[in-house]
């Protein structure tokens, strides 16, 4: 048996190395084992390997090794099916960047604002983590130099063939150096992600690993979705109301354990952290503490809870939602020990939805939403608890006559009732603790979860946001009649609005689509007809959406402008009028540009064909045949 690879060993750079020895990482994924040399040396790789696997360290680790701070033009980028792990990449990389001085990077995707995005990138940036479209937004503006390119990764490639995107990845592939560096990462590898990379990989080795997360059938697992509530407040709530023996709550960061620690104690529970600032010695006493009963919560990172075995633990809480799939499988993995039952409670933010649907894909389990307990179930539980120290008093049979004798002399020279005396003593006992608890209780969304959970539980939201990421320019582009069949709607259950965006706004209905389905938790599905004219455009939505769902929409913006959702009273269109139907507009070619546009300076259209005026980034003359080649240089 071979010795178990460190990331010692893996020749990474010593910044990248004490980055992630901060965070706890000592052992790499077989992943990250099996890409991390190949990147390093250059190599371009296809990896096969479930969401959750590590793949965002297997890929940023070595890139990272290999950055040049001093050249301020975009060294590596990554592209993303969504705005979300667009987000979650840039973030990982920010991380494992902590020790590299001066080092930056981007996030770019639609819905946010260009201005700030083409500052940023005037400033210099090193690594560039965006989604399709907004990316070939920035290469036709000029804004986004890639001549300098390094490296370029695909993430979840498998996904933007999904959502659609696979055209507008090859596009971006021609417009990069023929010198670049090509990393291609897919759960499963269909007809056309092999054409991609057998076209534009060079002499790619591929990786291919298993997934084998599972998580016990004995650990019940929910959520609840962090909405109107403090999260501190939620969890008291939660430990006030749900009967556990032992528990364990993870946060992400060291200096939160401690915080949080402090903070439930306060609040009369007994809590105590643990981190790897720790000495051996103190964290094996805290341990022995949980284990023996003297301590019943332990707040603790990834890394202080490793090898954590205490038959007591009956609930996991993941305060701070990991990043993986395979440390949420480890952490929950602390409870339901020895064929004991168990819960893990999830916390989720609503940007970190895609996170949640990732974990219940890898781990094959659903994770169920928890209503938040209640003032009343709170209240509830206190008075239980009270009476029963009442009852446990008395069953001990103490001496209570001095008692009886002072407070019977209290009533009678204060003409005050026995019941009286006990209430006030009530009072005095919970004045720090009140027994009656008021919450301004807040339920969280409710997602459309039911419908395709195993397969689509979440997608058809992502897919439909995404379409509204990329752009004025691509943002209709939709997948054919046969991929995308035309959905039938009942008129009598649906509700015709109008929104004060339209054609001469360069609306689509992918974009209205999109805004909708991410804003009022409607599943695209079921959004009907949409008919676009100049000034404005209607569209069907179901019956019975509450005012605080409309008042939401009023304020959501497509194309930089708000909807002003309003119920439709007819009229107002003309002869340029399109009906879209249930699912949007015909596929729309990249030389198509709405009435009035000015002719750009260089080519929309990115692939076969005589381009129109000038020549885009990196078109060349029709007759020209070549799979990828270095960009010029920006006028």
């Amino acid at each position: 048996m071979t010795d178990q690879i460190l990331f010692t060993d893996l020749a990474l750079s010593e910044p990248v190395l004490k980055a992630i020895r901060s965070v706890g990482y000592e052992v790499p994924s077989p992943i990250q084992a099996a890409a991390i040399p190949v990147l390093l040396n250059g190599g371009d790789i296809l990896g096969m390997a479930q969401t959750g696997t590590g793949k965002t360290a297997a890929f940023a680790l070595p890139l990272l090794s290999k950055l040049d701070v001093k050249q301020a033009d975009p060294q590596i980028l990554v592209l993303a099916p969504t705005r979300e792990l667009a987000i979650q990449v840039a973030e990982a990389f920010q991380k494992y960047a902590a020790e590299i001085p001066g080092f930056h990077v981007l996030p770019i995707y639609g819905g946010q604002d260009m201005t700030s995005q083409l500052r940023q990138l005037k400033r210099g940036v090193h690594v560039v983590v965006g989604t399709p479209g907004r990316v070939m937004d920035h290469l036709r503006r000029g804004s986004l130099n890639l001549n300098n390119l390094k490296s370029l990764v695909l993430d979840e490639a498998d996904e933007m063939l999904r959502m659609g995107f696979i055209d507008d990845v090859e596009w971006i592939l021609e417009h990069t150096p023929d010198t670049r560096q090509t990393a291609l990462f897919s759960a499963t590898m269909p007809r056309e992600i092999r054409k991609v990379c057998d076209n534009y990989l060079r002499d790619a080795k591929e990786i291919k690993i298993a997934s084998s997360q599972s998580t016990g059938d004995n650990i019940e697992q929910v959520y609840w979705m962090v909405s109107g509530t403090n999260k501190l407040d939620a969890l008291t709530r939660i430990l006030e109301v749900e009967p556990f023996d032992g528990m364990i709550i993870f946060v992400r960061t060291k200096t939160a354990t401690v915080e949080l620690a402090e903070k439930l104690e306060a609040r009369g529970f007994s809590a105590a952290a643990l981190n790897g600032d720790m000495n051996q010695q103190l964290r094996e006493r805290t341990i022995e503490r949980l284990k023996s009963g003297s301590l019943d919560i332990v707040i603790a990172t990834d890394v202080a809870a490793r090898g954590i075995d205490v038959e007591r633990v009956s609930h996991v809480v993941n305060y701070d939602i990991p990043y993986d799939s395979e440390a949420y499988v480890h952490r929950i993995g602390r409870t339901g020990r020895a064929g004991r039952s168990g819960k893990a409670i999830l916390f989720v933010a609503p940007r970190e939805k895609r996170l949640l649907y990732t974990i219940e894909k890898a781990t094959k389990k659903p994770i169920t939403l928890m209503e938040l307990p209640s003032g009343a179930a709170v209240t509830k539980h206190r008075i239980d608890q009270f009476t029963a120290q009442i009852t446990s008093t008395l069953a001990e049979q103490p001496d209570l006559s001095f008692f009886n004798d002072l407070l019977a002399e209290f009533s009678n020279q204060n003409e005050v009732s026995p019941e009286d005396i006990a209430s006030a003593l009530a009072y005095l006992l919970q004045r720090e603790r009140p027994l009656q608890v008021k919450f301004t209780d807040v339920k969280p969304e409710r997602e459309s979860r039911s419908e395709g959970r195993g397969d689509r539980g979440g997608r058809e939201e992502r897919g439909s946001r995404d379409r509204n990421d990329r752009g004025g320019r691509d943002g209709g582009r939709e997948r054919s009649r046969e991929d995308r069949p035309r959905r039938e709607h009942n008129d009598e259950n649906m509700v015709r609005y109008r929104i004060e965006v339209g054609r001469n706004h360069e609306a689509r209905p992918g974009d209205i689509v999109g805004a909708i389905a991410n804003e009022a938790g409607i599943s695209s599905a079921n959004i009907g007809h949409i008919k676009l004219h100049d000034e404005f455009s209607t569209v069907d939505l179901p019956k019975g959406l509450s005012g605080d769902v409309l008042s939401q929409l009023k304020k959501v913006r497509v194309r930089n402008r708000p909807l002003e959702i309003s119920v439709d009273q007819g009229g107002g269109g003309n002869s340029r009028d399109r009906d879209f139907g249930d699912r949007g507009p015909r596929t729309r070619d990249y030389n198509d540009k709405p009435r009035g546009d000015k002719p750009r300076s260089f080519s929309d259209k990115p692939r076969d064909g005589a381009p129109r005026g000038k020549l885009g980034l990196g078109d060349k003359p029709k007759g020209e045949k070549s799979k990828s080649f270095r960009p010029k240089k920006f006028d």
